[in-house]
């Protein structure tokens, strides 16, 4: 199976950028989509950026033009580089893989890491 780890949350002002990372180990050869989502208080968790194991990306429409997700596959990293952030963008966020391994499908989640934007 896959585990995942996230880090680089925190607080930041409007305007201003964060990089998020998250690091894959395990079955990391079996991944096939990647990416991060976020959940606000008393909302639903939406999609923030996915990319597939053959490069492609897709972003959540709150994001695009803002956000840019990227994947080291030789350090078995992903990364989500956040600029000109908004309030609305304060929300935990997730990092998620899935694929399939010795043992089968897999869809798995990070413990998340907080993202708090101050206007």
């Amino acid at each position: 199976q896959v585990q995942l780890v996230e880090s680089g949350g925190g607080l930041v002002q409007a305007g201003e950028s964060l990089r998020l990372s998250c690091a894959a180990s395990g079955s990391t050869f079996g991944i096939e989509n990647i990416g991060w989502y976020r959940q606000a208080p008393a909302k639903r968790r939406e999609l923030v950026a996915v990319v597939s194991s053959g490069g492609n990306t897709k972003y959540g429409d709150s994001v695009k033009g803002r956000f840019a997700i990227s994947r080291d596959n030789g350090k078995n990293m992903i990364y989500l580089q956040m600029n000109n952030l908004k309030p609305e963008d304060t929300a935990d966020y997730y990092c998620n893989a899935d694929g399939n391994d010795s043992w089968g499908p897999f869809d798995v989640w990070g413990q998340g890491t907080q993202v708090t934007v101050t206007s």
